[in-house]
């Protein structure tokens, strides 16, 4: 009896990509339809992990996603792999009508060793199952902040000892941090956001009634916002990212 289910691999690799693609109206669930059909287990066969894809709540046509290499080179070898071949040669076309713009890539990795070990890796349910499967539970926060310059040691330990636990104790279930991959871009034929610093939290939420109690609690502006502005070059971009049918990262 065939499988009905695909288990994404535990480790994450020290190199993500946040990709967010703008598209024409109406066209999310084209592309959401196509990439859980087609451009999940044909990336991960050229070495790359699929970490999760989202629809952004408050954006309806925005498209978020995540992907993981296990270093620069990899990535190069990877993206040559899966863009020179015939699975993407087959659906591109497809894929690109839906899109205005795809080059809002942000190239990152765990912000300290094990930064990321708290996110989940889910089984996913098979290509062929995916018209039956609900959305999957939870939301994600993702919240990119811009920094002056790359994320100093003093940052990260706030990050570790005064943003995480906020966010825990308002209700998140695992929470990550990425920072700028400072490393030149090994596929310039897929363009990254480049001369900037960053810092990315993902908090997953149990639903959106619970990252909403969170944001209500004013926690985060009251034992946060204050001490973190100082490193900011701009305000916060957040995202509420609910996870698409074959999602690995849900809560």
């Amino acid at each position: 009896m065939p499988s009905t289910t695909t288990t994404t691999a535990a480790h994450h690799g020290p190199i993500v990509e946040l990709r967010q693609y703008t598209l024409h109206p109406q066209q999310r669930d084209v592309l959401i339809d196509l990439f859980d059909r087609e451009f999940i287990e044909t990336q991960e066969a050229h070495g790359m992990r699929v970490l999760g894809q989202f629809r952004d709540l408050d954006r309806p046509d925005l498209f978020v996603w995540l992907r993981g290499f296990a270093d620069m080179e990899s990535r190069r070898a990877a993206l040559e792999g899966f863009y020179g071949g015939p699975v993407w040669a087959a659906h591109r076309a497809a894929a690109n009508a839906t899109m205005i713009d795809s080059d809002n890539v942000l190239l990152l990795r765990p912000a300290w060793p094990g930064a990321d070990a708290d996110l989940p890796a889910h089984v996913r349910p098979a290509p062929h199952m995916q018209t039956t499967q609900a959305t999957p539970p939870g939301v994600v926060d993702a919240t990119v902040f811009p920094l002056h310059a790359p994320a100093t040691p003093a940052l990260l330990d706030f990050c570790r000892h005064r943003m995480t636990p906020t966010l825990q104790r308002g209700g998140a279930r695992q929470v990550a941090w990425y920072c700028t991959e400072p490393s030149a871009n090994t596929f310039p034929r897929l363009p990254v956001r480049e001369g900037e610093f960053v810092l990315l939290g993902l908090a997953v939420f149990g639903d959106e009634a619970a990252l909403q109690s969170f944001a209500n609690s004013g926690a985060w502006a009251r034992d946060v916002a204050p001490e973190l502005a100082p490193w900011l070059a701009g305000p916060p971009e957040t995202h509420r990212l609910q996870p698409t049918a074959r999602s690995a990262l849900h809560a």
